[in-house]
């Protein structure tokens, strides 16, 4: 059948965790598991998922809305839905939307609900990327020097280090970010870092060690 996304399951419950993926996998799509919120951070910045469920009725110290404000923070345009058996309170759906979660499913849940959720999540995604994909224009008109911040950007440096890095002044680092912003049409570094990795245009490089002056 292939590999029609890719899901990533957060909660602390095993036999939760492994029979959403076993579901998710028997129709295509690719899934891995997180049991803390560490953990989940970590593998949903390596490779950013198509869709991300969370368990709501997580134990530990931090909660499952902490859990998706932390990725939401880090990742583009996050999709998740959550699950619960516990918070079925309409304070608790009004919280999860505002947080952006775009499905509540109450515990037990449907299966064929949960695929039909995340298949349409994955098919917007696929959507907005193709619709972006209509924008390479915006990166044709970026400077070589501005691609090279960029992809400085996406390996994770920071302005004080790129301009280490490039033997620049932290001022027109920053320049030359605001112009890349202006060109892509976005807002954000996050989102402009977002873009490029989601068209192909900078891959994930190893971090660069600033070099000596």
């Amino acid at each position: 059948m292939g590999n029609r996304g890719s899901v990533l399951i957060i909660g602390d419950d095993p036999g939760l965790r492994e029979m959403v993926g076993s579901l998710l996998r028997c129709e295509g799509f690719a899934t891995s598991e997180a049991a803390t919120t560490e953990d989940a951070l970590k593998q949903a910045e390596e490779q950013p998922p198509s869709v991300v469920i969370v368990d709501a009725d997580l134990g530990g110290g931090k909660s499952a809305y902490a859990v998706y404000q932390e990725l939401r923070d880090r990742i583009f345009e996050l999709a998740g839905v959550f699950l619960s058996g516990r918070r079925t309170q309409a304070f608790d759906r009004v919280a999860a939307d505002l947080l952006g979660v775009d499905a509540y499913l109450v515990k037990p849940f449907n299966p064929d609900e949960l695929l039909a959720c995340v298949r349409r999540l994955v098919e917007r995604k696929v959507k907005r990327n193709e619709a972006r994909a209509g924008n390479l224009a915006h990166f044709e008109i970026l400077t070589p020097r501005q691609l090279e911040v960029l992809r400085l950007l996406a390996a994770g440096l920071s302005q004080k280090e790129i301009a280490t890095m490039l033997g620049l002044s932290s001022k027109t680092v920053a320049t030359h970010i605001q112009y890349i912003l202006t060109k892509l049409d976005v807002h954000s570094r996050a989102e402009a870092v977002a873009m490029a990795h989601g068209l192909g245009l900078v891959t994930r490089a190893q971090r660069p060690e600033p070099r000596d002056n």
